[in-house]
């Protein structure tokens, strides 16, 4: 049987940092020269390659004083750039469930923020057989060997497998790893692109 691997943020759940920035910050012009000046991406997607979030706010400190307070303020009210599901997404993932396909998922996700997340989202428990979480593993998509640890740990052949993710770089890095890979855009397209590949009535 095909397995189904999702990722988390952005096909399952929303996330979006500016979210919090908006609030945290006086207006877009200053949430964008936050963002540019510590080079938020990186300094983001360094927890969700292992490094804690008490670490990440006092490197960001230390580099950025007059951001100290910014970096804090976002980490303990995280979970507000989490505002839910993206629309449609839980829905076809049930709808998948309850055809008995074998589902997993890749997330670059912060290993503390994905305890926090799990008891709102119970689904993300219940759904799949298996969860890589890039901090658990240190390593983040679209690295290759984030693909080998899923499949890998799981007995999977890389083109059994279709990869949905809304990020190119990880479709494409999939796609290198022998994936069938479909770019998440929205609810009806991944419904329409899995009913092309006859996995989903």
């Amino acid at each position: 049987m095909t397995a189904i691997v999702f990722d988390i943020g952005n096909v399952l759940l929303r996330w979006d940092a500016r979210l919090l920035l908006r609030q945290l910050l006086p207006d877009e012009v200053a949430v964008e020269a936050f963002v540019a000046e510590v080079d938020f991406d990186a300094w983001n997607l360094a927890q969700d390659a292992g490094r804690s979030w008490d670490d990440g706010v006092a490197a960001l400190a230390a580099a950025h004083p007059r951001h100290a307070a910014t970096a804090a303020a976002f980490h303990a009210r995280w979970h507000e750039t989490v505002p839910g599901p993206v629309p449609g997404s839980v829905e076809i993932l049930d709808e998948l469930a309850r055809d008995g396909l074998p589902l997993y998922a890749i997330t670059n996700y912060s290993a503390e923020k994905w305890a926090e997340t799990l008891p709102r989202f119970p689904f993300l428990d219940r759904r799949f057989r298996d969860v890589v979480v890039s901090a658990h593993e240190r390593v983040t998509k679209p690295d290759p060997r984030i693909y080998a640890i899923l499949c890998d740990r799981n007995v999977l052949d890389p083109a059994a497998c279709v990869f949905i993710d809304d990020s190119p770089k990880n479709v494409a890095g999939a796609r290198d790893f022998g994936m069938d890979a479909v770019r998440f855009t929205s609810a009806p397209a991944l419904a329409a692109a899995l009913r092309e590949r006859g996995l989903l009535a």
